[in-house]
């Protein structure tokens, strides 16, 4: 069974059923499944091989939800291209992965041109170059199947830097329907059910698509929205399930409005792609009630290798953990050996199973590096708890080592950030002649507060000693990140050195 089947099979059972919303448009299933089958016979008339590679640089839309779903069924590879990122990084993705087709936003077709491939405009209309256009041209058509193994790819997706060559993440057939079938049975999926599509599709918010509609749920699409937008959708819009990065969750809670809400209808409020301190859960759940919920994974092994639901999240213990691995898949912590440790240990994550991707694009000597005796290593680190939580201490690259003492983010952040002016904070380590490294931070203040940096620092020492307190705080307006929201600690980094060598410059 391919992941598009579990759609085809739903669009016969409910073909009068509304599959995706987008502000005051409506879509059926069957018409939905028609726009797909027609688009993907199209892509199939443009190149007929299988395996071959569409890029799709679009925002949230029903446009882009079509395409998707086309590429899918039409046996071919799906390439994610951000619209927010630089012409230099899209093109790149292109020309990589030797995309045939590119399917683009209207406005975002200038970041595409140039880079190979039939370009397809994204827009329903019937004009020639458009995806409109080439679905009317094969109207009432099915696309050819055919017949792939299951460690065939479905996706490649981009992790790592911007510069230089990308690291193209394989995902199969099997991944996906890994992810699909532990995405259901997690967050009790079913009938009817509304989730919300805020975060762009092209990253984690996609995994969550097939589970939908194959249960015969409905997609509700926001396009770039506002936090207030979307903290309106789940007061009004009967939302069942959304997933959203912590920044946006915050930005939510402070809205006035947010506590003023009711959200009857939210079960799962489902955030990732980074953690959550302790007490911003504690403050989500009591905005927003008991619904916060949690994943762990890497686009290696998408999105749902470990999960914690909202009933498990709400025991104070469990709040800085990512939960249990999940039922498909196999999480360890093992040792540099490659030696699985005991509960409590702490060491690197380690996941294998079904979920994992089969490599790295045209990287054999990155994915040897990676996948080691069928585990995938993930570079994080971490322990299980005597109940099989699964605890993040970050990743390997950012633990400090000052003094010879081990100091982690994750032990410093969730204190840093209970001091009442601190809003969001990062931890991080700067080379130091006199310790190997030195422990630093930086933070965004709540609106309308002032904090003395000094002042927060003696609030952390005096609750974790000076071994891990930052020798230094710095202000930040906003704390920086990329653009899908994951913060830059090497930005942190370089500003510190270049602020420190300023002032040695200074008279």
């Amino acid at each position: 069974m391919y992941p598009i089947d579990l759609f085809h099979r739903q669009a016969a059972r409910t073909p009068d059923r509304i599959a995706v919303e987008f502000g005051d448009a409506r879509m059926t299933y069957a018409d939905l499944a028609a726009r797909v089958g027609a688009l993907a016979t199209g892509l199939q008339a443009i190149d007929p091989e299988p395996q071959s590679r569409v890029g799709i640089c679009c925002f949230n839309h029903v446009e882009h939800v079509v395409a998707w779903l086309a590429v899918l069924a039409a046996g071919k590879v799906w390439v994610p291209l951000y619209p927010k990122n630089k012409a230099a990084e899209i093109g790149l993705g292109i020309a990589f992965t030797e995309a045939s087709i590119v399917i683009a936003d209207a406005p975002a077709r200038s970041l595409v041109e140039g880079a190979g491939g039939t370009i397809l405009v994204a827009d329903r209309n019937g004009r020639a170059g458009t995806t409109g256009g080439l679905a009317g041209d094969h109207a009432g058509s099915a696309p050819r199947f055919h017949p792939l193994p299951l460690h065939a790819t479905q996706a490649i997706k981009f992790t790592g830097g911007t510069t230089g060559k990308p690291k193209g993440v394989m995902q199969p057939y099997r991944a996906w329907n890994t992810n699909i079938a532990t995405q259901v049975a997690a967050w009790g999926l079913q009938a009817g059910d509304r989730l919300l599509a805020a975060a762009p599709i092209t990253h984690g918010t996609s995994t969550y698509i097939l589970p939908t509609l194959g249960t015969g749920g409905t997609l509700v699409l926001l396009d770039q929205p506002r936090p207030d937008e979307i903290l309106h959708c789940l007061a009004e819009g009967e939302i069942a399930t959304t997933f959203l990065p912590p920044t946006v969750i915050y930005m939510m809670m402070a809205l006035p409005a947010a506590r003023r809400g009711a959200y009857p209808h939210l079960r799962n409020l489902v955030y990732g792609s980074a953690a959550m301190r302790p007490d911003a859960i504690a403050e989500a759940q009591s905005v927003f009630g008991p619904c916060i919920a949690s994943t762990y994974g890497q686009t290696e092994a998408p999105q749902i290798a470990t999960m914690i639901s909202a009933a498990e999240l709400a025991r104070p213990d469990k709040r800085a953990t990512v939960g249990r691995e999940t039922m498909l898949t196999r999480v360890a912590i093992l040792d540099p050996e490659g030696t699985i440790l005991p509960t409590g240990a702490y060491g690197e994550i380690a996941i294998r199973g079904d979920l994992v991707m089969t490599g790295y694009w045209k990287q054999p000597d990155k994915t040897a590096e990676t996948i080691r005796d069928g585990w995938l290593h993930t570079g994080d680190l971490g322990s299980f708890d005597a109940d099989g939580f699964l605890s993040i201490k970050g990743r390997a690259k950012d633990l400090i080592i000052t003094g010879g003492f081990n100091v982690y983010p994750a032990d410093v952040e969730p204190v840093l950030g209970q001091h009442a002016a601190v809003s969001d904070c990062a931890i991080f380590g700067v080379p130091d002649d006199k310790w190997g490294e030195a422990v630093h931070g930086a933070i965004e203040l709540r609106d309308g507060m002032t904090a003395d940096p000094e002042e927060i620092i003696r609030f952390v020492k005096d609750r974790l000693g000076s071994v891990k307190t930052p020798k230094s705080i710095v202000v930040y307006k906003s704390l920086p990140r990329n653009n899908y929201g994951k913060l830059q600690k090497q930005v942190l980094v370089e500003d510190h050195i270049a602020r420190a060598a300023q002032k040695r410059q200074e008279p």
